[in-house]
């Protein structure tokens, strides 16, 4: 990525990863957002007197990798692509750098809370639910689904910058360098020319952040990793309900 991003991360002021667990957000609200990385250099410029970055080793962008699990019919990825409100994910989410793994259940209600419930795990993949016996108590008491109905569905690789705001109401994620792998049909995509932003909030309320992104005319847009990897990665799916993203992500990648 020829444009410096790192050097305009380094006039923002750090956040460690200790201040930051204080500002963790596992029951919030999510605004998401998707635009050409090219534009990531304005956006950062312009958010540089509102927000602290994490730094972790030194580095303001970390390496993430994401493993979800699904039913072998893919229950998980039909709720979203019909609609349901109320629905869940399980993936296994690894921090590269701090050697970090957790087994993770993301709830969504049917008033656009995300709630996230999580334990360490030794794996940053599994080939099979066997690996994650040591789990079972945890994804019983916490999943709607039966664990032995679970298999891996897709993984994905990303970087990510994370933000937080002066006033430690707020955090952003800013996703680049995305790429999925279908544990199911082998299929590997890459989408190194879009980011993917979210903010992250307790509640709804006024956030600089989003002021900028209007000025820079970047609008909210429902994004799923899950789901959109599965609608890029295999060819079997219906996806109805992402076919209007599926489109906005092939005309940012034409223009970008």
């Amino acid at each position: 990525m020829n444009i410096p991003i790192n050097d305009i991360l380094n006039t923002l002021s750090p956040i460690s990863l200790d201040e930051m667990k204080g500002i963790r957000l596992m029951d919030r609200i999510d605004t998401k957002y998707v635009a050409p990385v090219s534009v990531l250099p304005q956006l950062l410029a312009e958010l540089t007197p509102y927000f602290r970055v994490q730094v972790v080793d030194d580095a303001p962008i970390a390496s993430y990798c994401t493993q979800y699990l699904d039913t072998p019919d893919l229950a998980m990825f039909t709720m979203h692509q019909n609609g349901k409100l109320k629905r869940q994910k399980i993936r296994i989410r690894s921090y590269i750098e701090s050697h970090l793994s957790f087994l993770e259940i993301k709830n969504k209600n049917n008033k656009g809370r995300t709630k996230k419930v999580r334990i360490p795990v030794a794996h940053t993949h599994v080939d099979s639910m066997a690996e994650l016996s040591g789990e079972q108590t945890f994804l019983d008491e916490n999943s709607v689904f039966n664990p032995q109905d679970l298999c891996p569905a897709l993984a994905n690789n990303f970087k990510r910058i994370t933000l937080v705001n002066n006033k430690k109401t707020e955090r952003v994620t800013i996703d680049i360098d995305l790429s999925f792998q279908n544990c199911l049909s082998g299929v590997a995509k890459d989408l190194c020319d879009v980011m993917i932003i979210e903010l992250k909030q307790d509640g709804w309320q006024r956030s600089d952040f989003r002021d900028i992104l209007m000025q820079l005319h970047i609008k909210p847009m429902s994004f799923s990793k899950y789901c959109i990897g599965t609608v890029l990665t295999n060819p079997n799916v219906k996806y109805n309900r992402f076919k209007r993203r599926a489109h906005l992500l092939d005309k940012l990648i034409t223009n970008s």
